[in-house]
């Protein structure tokens, strides 16, 4: 069941992860698709009280990024390329909902504490799990939140690498609990 005081944060729904024909950062095998419907189901449920995340590349990598984005030149755009875009169906849902647009992996960060009214319980669902969703919990947890990972709303880089990623958070518990879109939703 949702509390009353219990956030969704939707993490990176965006057509870079989403659309494999032309996009190596693309969760394999049209994972990304199969967490539509538990993802649509949270938003409906949540109401008001849902906040999205989109990852952006800086302007200039500092530091450890540099290397990293040597190995990814072509995702080194501007903010307001259409590939850092919400799918068509996040940005139907995220429609006057607060947006917080980060340049780091994890989205947890004074601008989403703010977005989400200091809320200290959140669910997370969005992908990649094995990247964004996974720095975001274990950084909300470890500022003392209560994170409830919906799993079937998440989609990995691979659905091995979601497996691990959902192991690791595990690793986690209470702090993190595991869960799906049924048991929180309380329905079949």
């Amino acid at each position: 069941m949702i509390d009353n005081d219990e956030w969704l944060v939707v993490i990176d729904r965006q057509k870079v992860f989403a659309q494999s024909d032309w996009s190596t950062w693309a969760c394999a095998d049209g994972t990304y698709y199969a967490a539509d419907g538990p993802f649509r189901r949270l938003a409906a449920a949540y109401g008001e009280r849902v906040a999205y995340t989109r990852y952006i590349a800086p302007d200039e990598p500092r530091d450890a990024w540099v290397d990293y984005f040597k190995d990814w030149p072509q995702f080194l755009v501007a903010p307001d390329d259409p590939m850092y875009d919400f799918t068509d169906e996040t940005a139907e849902l995220a429609e006057g909902h607060p947006v917080v647009s980060r340049t780091t992996f994890g989205k947890w960060c004074p601008e989403l504490k703010e977005a989400i009214g200091g809320a200290r319980k959140i669910a997370l669902c969005g992908v990649a799990t094995d990247c964004c969703v996974l720095l975001t919990a274990l950084a909300a947890a470890d500022d003392g939140v209560r994170v409830r990972l919906v799993a079937d709303a998440c989609a990995g880089s691979t659905p091995e690498n979601q497996e691990l990623a959902l192991n690791t958070m595990r690793l986690f518990s209470p702090l993190i609990e595991v869960t799906d879109s049924a048991a929180l939703l309380g329905s079949d």
